[in-house]
């Protein structure tokens, strides 16, 4: 091979890597999931664990989107259907249904999602924020993602764990 040739491969290289290589501050890595036809996200460092679902216990006098409550290793924790939560009519658990336990701080819920998805990471770039009709302070969406030719709803893991009810 050619000098001349073997140095355009090089370069060629060297600008494929630069391309690739973005700094961990300009890229939030995410969790994917789904809730009836839309796909949701959430900062990867909030999710406590991921598991199929188990049983829980009612509680009374709680909003329709809070299931209960279940037992994960000694700790009580609350458990909401995010389809109810996002009204989105409820349908039965199947093989796909897991719950997701996020933490934040001292707050710690389990969540209903009908399918995880994938981990993946997003340049910061390509993360719009929220809609305007969604910017009032009760907003569950951080902002909206573009990965490919999907479009991602990012979601605050602090609101989902507020405790209005």
């Amino acid at each position: 091979m050619s000098a001349k040739l073997q140095e355009v491969f090089q370069k060629q290289q060297q600008q494929q890597n630069q391309s690739e290589i973005v700094a961990d501050d300009e890229v939030l890595q995410l969790v994917g999931f789904m809730v009836g036809e839309e796909e949701y996200a959430i900062p990867i460092l909030t999710i406590q664990e991921i598991i199929k679902p188990i049983e829980y216990t009612r509680v009374p006098r709680t909003p329709q989107f809070v299931l209960g409550v279940f037992n994960l290793r000694g700790s009580v924790i609350p458990l909401i259907d995010l389809r109810i939560k996002f009204g989105v009519p409820a349908t039965k658990t199947n093989e796909d249904t897991r719950y997701i336990v996020l933490k934040d701080g001292d707050d710690t819920a389990g969540f209903v999602i009908d399918k995880l998805n994938q981990a993946m990471r997003i340049e910061k770039k390509n993360i719009d924020p929220a809609p305007e009709a969604t910017t009032q302070d009760k907003s569950l969406i951080e902002g909206v993602g573009k990965k490919e030719d999907r479009i991602i709803t990012i979601l605050k893991v602090s609101k989902l764990l507020e405790r209005d009810f």
